[in-house]
């Protein structure tokens, strides 16, 4: 990373921390053994407190690329099959039904042309995710259903209260959205997916992540939980209230919250992390499955996780989440060149509590950004650390 860019990309992000649009942020820029780590600002407003390179996070979804890996190693096991149906360790998801219309009544459906198989949870593409047409969560009946029964299909707080087995019993009663292989829906597929794996080595899913991925990897700050003192260096969350227009501390998802495991741990947006931990989990994707010298995952696996598997039509369908990116198995990709990214290989994604990540193999990058402040995502912020990073 060049000291001019370095420098252009320091001065943009304290920019914004100088306008108050957040507090502080950690960025991470990586290309081969040159890392360079920014702290930038303060863990809240008000504090004194600095953000520092060991901060850690509540990462979101950046959890699902993690998920995905895990599925992958599942996978070369022999444990699970990428075709096979999910009905065979997830009995409750067998014989299907399906909505004849998605604001239609839930008892209103027809049967599924077919079962849902493991590769449609990694693409997405089950038949049930997260509406956002016309309206984000519209009020429709299978909406009101899921909200009901305590689900927590959106956002991951406040959380379920149910654990992965009496979670996919209720989610079983509900009718799926779509036929499977139809659409691409965000979400619920990675929830689902953390009870499936969970069944296929018989352990729990932080037990799947510890001995698989983070151990071998030493993200020692990374999991569904930590220990008191850890949390402590979690910062506080910010998001802008739409109806006063105001960035809001948020109340939720307090780190006292994150010192016991919870009930539901979620392959969709359950984990804490540090930019480091993240980066030996980008690397380890880099170096298409190697980690020093250890293959973790087959060359293969790799290349199915970060190649688009969607048609034109279904990234259409995806809208603002998507963005135009293709899909591969819990990552966004690049599906055309140029962009933010000079080479149409880039593959990443981003977490709604305000972090992001991408990989770009054709240079040997991995940039990281981690804040707290979900406005980040969307205020100008993002963009603007992905032009700026990409070309580092």
């Amino acid at each position: 990373m060049t000291e001019a860019v370095s420098d252009r990309l320091h001065d943009a992000m304290a920019a914004r921390v100088a306008k108050g649009e957040l507090p502080g942020l950690v960025t991470l820029v990586a290309r081969g053994a040159d890392v360079h780590v920014d702290t930038i600002g303060v863990m809240a407003f008000g504090s004194n407190e600095p953000m520092r390179r060991d901060t850690i996070f509540r990462i979101a979804s950046l959890t699902k690329p993690i998920l995905a890996t895990a599925t992958m190693i599942l996978i070369e096991e022999g444990k699970v099959a990428l075709d096979e149906p999910v009905e065979r360790l997830l009995p409750e998801l067998a014989d299907r039904r399906v909505l004849k219309r998605i604001d239609g009544a839930i008892d209103d459906t027809v049967p599924a042309r077919r079962p849902i198989t493991v590769e449609d949870l990694l693409t997405f593409r089950m038949g049930h995710g997260l509406i956002v047409e016309p309206t984000f969560d519209p009020p429709y009946p299978i909406n009101i259903a899921a909200k009901e029964l305590q689900l927590v299909m959106g956002p991951p707080d406040p959380r379920t209260p149910h654990d992965p087995d009496e979670w996919i019993r209720r989610f079983g009663t509900l009718p799926l959205m779509y036929q499977p292989g139809e659409r691409w829906q965000y979400n619920t597929g990675s929830l689902v997916l953390g009870v499936l794996l969970a069944r296929a080595s018989r352990q729990p899913l932080a037990d799947i992540f510890r001995t698989r991925i983070f151990e071998p990897l030493g993200m020692k700050e990374t999991g569904f939980s930590l220990s008191s003192k850890q949390t402590r260096r979690l910062p506080s969350y910010y998001m802008t209230n739409f109806q006063t227009s105001k960035l809001e501390l948020q109340t939720l998802s307090s780190p006292s919250e994150w010192t016991t495991p919870p009930a539901f741990p979620s392959g969709a947006a359950g984990l804490l992390s540090t930019v480091d931990d993240y980066l030996a989990f980008s690397r380890l994707l880099l170096n298409r499955g190697v980690h020093n010298g250890q293959r973790l995952l087959s060359e293969e696996s790799v290349k199915l996780m970060t190649t688009n598997h969607l048609t034109p039509d279904q990234i259409a369908g995806g809208g603002l989440l998507l963005a135009g990116q293709g899909w591969g198995f819990g990552v966004g990709v690049s599906s055309e060149p140029g962009g933010v990214s000079p080479t149409r290989d880039r593959y990443g994604w981003d977490g709604g509590y305000g972090t992001t990540w991408f990989n770009d193999p054709g240079r040997g990058l991995v940039a990281i950004a981690m804040t707290q402040t979900a406005d980040f995502l969307f205020n100008g912020g993002l963009a603007e650390f992905k032009k700026l990073a990409a070309y580092s």
